[in-house]
């Protein structure tokens, strides 16, 4: 027998014993040691990945200023009198006075601008009977600006006695005003009804607004039975037959050559075929 003892190779019996013994001790390790073996070998956040809060922050920062800023301005713009109606400027007016279009108009002041009908000021205004246009529009911050346009009047009508007095009327039949004296410089319009609605009265008036101004001054009176048969009598009593308001140039023409012959009544309806009668 040697006295050298021969070292045992470890057996396939041996490795699989080695092997469940080390497995039962990585079974053995607590949760705590498992958590902290989880944790080692999860990689570090690098300052490159890690959320930069400051952006973050500012970004909430800027978008509550503008949620802010957008309530602000709907509630300066909408409901704060700080924006509000303080004054009402008017242009255009002559006869009608400025006091008495800001009456009419009755803009509701301190009343935010933006909820201001400028349609329903412009349509007050417009009832005033000696106005004839009228626009509205708002001057920032504060002011209301109305500017109209005012009736001209271009011939007036007596209600004789027991009417209620003398009357103007603009070019397109308006009945505007009432006036203690028959005014001077302007026909008398001698017809069963003056009104804006008779196409009679619309007629005479049209004609009126279109002749030549120096034969306008010469006109006294004014009539139809028709919207067709529009004449007028002159200051030396001579009568004017003018039909229609159509080519008033050319009838103007042909009754300035007429004019300079003896007649009572100049008749240029149809200008290509004027008479004079006597």
């Amino acid at each position: 027998m040697s006295s050298t003892r021969e070292r045992r190779r470890p057996s396939e019996e041996d490795e699989r014993d080695r092997a469940a013994l080390a497995r039962e001790r990585r079974g053995r390790r607590s949760d705590e040691e498992r958590r902290r073996t989880r944790t080692a070998a999860r990689p570090k956040p690098t300052a490159r990945n890690r959320p930069h809060r400051q952006v973050e922050i500012r970004r909430r920062w800027v978008a509550l200023l503008s949620v802010l800023t957008v309530v602000a301005a709907v509630y300066l713009l909408f409901f704060s009198s700080m924006l509000g109606a303080k004054d009402v400027s008017v242009t255009g007016s002559r006869t009608v006075t400025a006091d008495q279009i800001r009456a009419a108009a009755a803009v509701p002041l301190d009343k935010p601008m933006l909820r201001l009908s400028t349609d329903e000021i412009r349509d007050r205004v417009a009832a005033m009977p000696g106005i004839a246009t009228v626009e509205v529009s708002r001057s920032w911050p504060n002011t209301v600006e109305i500017t109209v346009t005012e009736r001209t009047a271009i011939a007036f009508f007596d209600s004789g006695p027991g009417g209620d007095g003398v009357h103007l009327v603009d070019g397109g039949g308006v009945v505007f005003k009432t006036v203690p004296a028959r005014p001077a410089g302007l026909p008398e319009l001698k017809l069963p009804k003056v009104s804006a609605d008779d196409p009679v009265t619309r007629a005479v008036t049209a004609v009126l607004g279109v002749i030549p101004e120096q034969l306008l001054k010469q006109v006294t009176t004014a009539t139809a039975k028709t919207p067709a048969s529009v004449e007028f009598t002159l200051s030396s009593g001579k009568i004017v037959r003018w039909g229609t308001a159509e080519q008033t140039d050319r009838k103007a023409k042909v009754l300035a050559a007429l004019l300079t012959q003896e007649g009572k009544v100049y008749d240029v309806a149809a200008p290509e075929l004027p008479t004079i009668t006597s």
